[in-house]
């Protein structure tokens, strides 16, 4: 018998083909771009949260503490707060004192603030209340159901709701919850949001017509004018674009009004509409400040939100980063105030004034006695100077 030698068998060692050799390269070039990527926004996002003017511990400022689940029913209203739940409304000063209250049975209470107006609205129900800081002034069930509301300097509340005969329905109320217009979109579509100007005289409101190949947008312009039998209102002018696009948002500027979608501007002046040349990526909101207004933008999903403000003249007096996560927002004549991630920053004009880090969540925001913060926070409630 033949006896073979371990020593001379010669084992053959694998060889990595090519292909996966590329597979490899391939797939760590991917690891390194990513780390990258990921490496950039971190650091932008640490150098938008590097460098605050103050530090403060809102639990050290006075107010009041309360849950967070409470907290979320707060909503800052001229000097105080207003709690608003599924079965009341009750408004509270900073030290969580009620000054009054009233019963209500919404499903879905919202509200909506404007100077010393306040509207709670049941959205998808069937009725709103008006508010002011001395006491309850009307409540008002709808037919239809609300899909937005909004409250002018005087008190004069619009509301827009579904119909089974319409697009929708607009609903004017002057501060005595005397109804001065009703109006249905039978030709314009569906009406999405709505606007007063300054002094309460225009009311514009955006609507959009899906009954076609493509959807068309319309602003439809109402007069508000003061006679003898009262407030008449007047269905004045209407606008359109051949662009496809929504006017989530709108407002008045001197005598342009100023329409919104989801990544660009539109400007009415005189019986033209067009669009200004802007670079917006992604609109996320948009205050009236002003003659000025400010808007919060990105340059796509998961980025930096950005800030900038534009003037009636389309200028961009404006720009820079402010963070990632935008809480809340809040104005008062020339300032403007915006709660980002765990900070705070505070415009007048067109100038950061404050800078401001905190140490709870912020959920709402307002000005009280002049340029003082109410600032609603998951611990309650708490002032900033």
């Amino acid at each position: 018998m033949e006896n073979k030698d371990k020593n001379n068998i010669k084992i053959k060692k694998p060889v990595r083909s090519p292909k996966s050799l590329t597979v490899v390269v391939c797939v760590l070039a991917a690891v390194l771009v990513i780390s990258i990527a990921l490496i950039f926004v971190v650091s932008q996002k640490i150098d938008s949260l590097a460098g605050a003017d103050k530090q403060l511990k809102l639990s050290g400022q006075s107010g009041f503490s309360c849950e967070y689940s409470e907290a979320q029913k707060l909503y800052p209203f001229s000097e105080g707060v207003l709690k608003v739940t599924n079965e009341r409304i009750s408004y509270l000063t900073i030290s969580g004192n009620d000054i009054y209250s009233s019963s209500i049975s919404y499903q879905n209470p919202q509200c909506v603030t404007f100077g010393d107006y306040a509207v709670v609205f049941d959205l998808d129900g069937y009725a709103f209340t008006l508010v002011d800081t001395d006491k309850v002034l009307y409540s008002k069930p709808t037919e239809n159901k609300i899909k937005a509301v909004d409250v002018s300097e005087n008190g004069t509340v619009a509301v827009i709701t579904d119909s089974d005969s319409s697009y929708g329905v607009l609903l004017l109320y002057d501060v005595n919850g005397t109804p001065l217009s009703q109006w249905s979109s039978y030709n314009s579509g569906y009406p999405i949001s709505c606007a007063f100007n300054g002094d309460s005289s225009l009311l514009a409101v955006s609507t959009l017509n899906t009954n076609g190949a493509v959807v068309v947008p319309y602003v439809r312009l109402f007069t508000l004018t003061e006679g003898d039998k009262g407030t008449e209102v007047a269905d004045n002018a209407i606008f359109t674009t051949e662009d496809s696009v929504i006017f989530s948002t709108l407002y008045f500027v001197g005598d342009k009004i100023y329409c919104f979608t989801s990544n660009s501007v539109y400007q009415i002046s005189g019986t033209e509409m067009s669009k200004i040349d802007f670079d917006f990526s992604s609109i996320n909101r948009v205050t009236l400040v002003g003659d000025k207004m400010y808007i919060v933008y990105s340059d796509g999903v998961s980025q930096l939100n950005k800030l900038a403000i534009i003037d009636g003249n389309n200028t961009v007096l404006y720009k820079s980063d402010i963070g990632s996560e935008v809480n809340a927002v809040c104005t008062n004549g020339d300032l403007y105030a915006i709660s980002v991630d765990k900070r705070i920053f505070i415009y007048r004009g067109s100038a950061l004034t404050d800078d401001i880090s905190v140490d709870e969540d912020i959920l709402r925001m307002g000005f009280i006695s002049g340029d003082k913060l109410c600032v609603v926070s998951s611990g309650g409630v708490h002032t900033v100077n």
